[in-house]
Parts: C-alpha cells; structure tokens; sequence
C-alpha cells in the first residue's frame, strides 16, 4: 500500500513542530547548533517552530496522513540569492529562538551562503520522520511525490544532508553532491545536493 499524503494547514503547526523536534533533536547538526542534551531538549523546538512558521508562510509542508513525518519545500526562483545587502532572516531567527546563541545565526548564513543560485528550483528545507517510524520508506515517499512533479516540470531539486545516513537515501533518490561540502566550524559536515530533472519517457 502507498503512503497517504496531504498538505498540512495552519491547523497542523504544532504537530509539524512537535514532529520536527523529536526527528531532529538527535541529528549531529542540531547537537551542534544546541549542545548539551538538556539545553537541546528546552530550546531546539523553538527553532523548529521557527522553521515550519517560514515554511508554512512561503512554502508548503507535505505530511503523512499519520502524523509520522513531513517535509518543508520551498519554490527558488531563479537569482533568488545574491541580493545588495545582508540578509537580516538568520539574525531575526536568533533573536526569536535564543538570542545567546551565535550558532542559530550562523547555520543560516552558512546554509545560504552555499546555496546555488541561478536556476529556479525546489529546495527540500527539512524532511523528518519520528524515531520509532524511521527505515520504513515515509521519507522516501514524502520525497518521491515531489520529484516526480519535478521531473514533469523539468525543474531540478536542492537540499542539504546533515548526515551520512541521510546522504545516501538522497543519492538513492538522484542527488549529487555539489563539490561544496559546508563543515561547521567545530563540528560536523553538512552535504548540499543537487537532483537534475529526469527526462519524462516518450511515448
């Protein structure tokens, strides 16, 4: 059976939040933006709440009928990075989710600063799935319904994995890495990837 997939509301923010939060708490870039396991469990929903609000405004957030995980896409148009001045959204999202911490800031400015430019296209933000529901192809699925409209429409797909297991379920998928691989400063790698549209068959 195929996995039922809708298009979550406003109505459906806290439990993106709350889905985001128990998929990402452990992941090694999390741990490094929020170390220390209890300092994490306070303060890192907050930056989940903080990404599903933008998402919810500018894009649209697939997620499984059960609730057991979801995926944040935005539209890239063409040019969107390289504007005339600094962008001011990494430093907003610092102020609203931990204001101490220089690492929420610069995870945005690094992430943006290796984002390609020049080619509209859909850039996968975050993909979680809860723990207990992991390895049961609810993320594939989530991703797979946006890469076949994506090969319909000719238009290539963007995301960084911030792990190597989640790096090769994205190259399973038809992404390469771009040559641009982003280390943390004292910490782990992130990988940005890049999927080119298939060709759609002749008929």
């Amino acid at each position: 059976m195929g996995v039922a997939i809708r298009t979550a509301g406003e109505g459906d923010r806290e439990l993106v939040v709350r889905l985001l939060d128990e998929a990402f708490r452990d992941d090694p870039v999390s741990s490094w933006v929020f170390p220390g396991a209890e300092y994490r469990r306070k303060t890192h929903h907050r930056l989940m709440a903080a990404f599903t609000d933008a998402v919810l405004a500018d894009g649209r957030i697939d997620v499984t009928e059960d609730g057991a995980a979801c995926a944040l896409w935005l539209s890239v148009p063409a040019h969107e990075h390289g504007g005339d001045g600094p962008d001011e959204g990494p430093a907003q999202v610092r102020e609203a989710v931990d204001p101490g911490n220089e690492r929420v800031e610069l995870i945005g400015r690094l992430t943006a600063g290796i984002h390609p430019s020049g080619r509209a296209h859909e850039y996968l933000w975050m993909i979680g799935v809860v723990p207990e529901r992991q390895g049961e192809g609810l993320g594939t699925a989530l991703i797979a319904s946006v890469l076949d409209r994506c090969d319909r429409e000719g238009l290539p797909a963007y995301l960084e994995a911030s792990s190597a297991r989640s790096r090769g379920l994205y190259e399973r998928l038809g992404f390469e890495l771009t040559g641009e691989v982003l280390d943390l400063p004292d910490g782990p790698r992130m990988w940005p990837m890049w999927r080119e549209p298939l060709r759609p068959a002749r008929r």
